[in-house]
C-alpha cells in the first residue's frame, strides 16, 4: 500500500515536472526551476532497503508534489486546483 502510494506521488511530480519544462516555467523562473530539481531528486531516492517506503520519504514527495503544483498555479502553467 506505501509503495503503491510512492510510486502515484512520484508519477504525479514527473507530470508536473513535464508540465513545467514544456511551459518554459523554470526559464523564466527560479524557483520553478528549483522544485523541478528537488522534485526529480526526491523520485530518485531509495525508499528503504526493504522496498518499502518510510513515512518521511512519502510527506517529503507530497510536499514536492504541492510545492511545485502551487508554484506551476501561481505562474499560470496550470489552472487553480481544488
Amino acid at each position: 500500500m506505501l509503495g503503491d502510494l510512492a510510486v502515484r506521488l512520484c508519477g504525479h511530480l514527473a507530470r508536473l515536472a513535464d508540465i513545467a519544462v514544456a511551459t518554459e516555467a523554470g526559464q523564466e523562473d527560479l524557483e520553478a526551476e528549483r522544485l523541478v530539481r528537488r522534485a526529480r531528486a526526491v523520485c530518485a531516492q531509495q525508499a528503504s532497503v526493504a522496498g518499502v517506503p518510510s513515512v518521511g520519504h512519502l510527506r517529503r514527495l507530497a510536499w514536492a508534489v504541492n510545492e511545485l503544483l502551487e508554484r506551476l498555479t501561481v505562474l499560470g502553467c496550470l489552472r487553480e486546483a481544488a
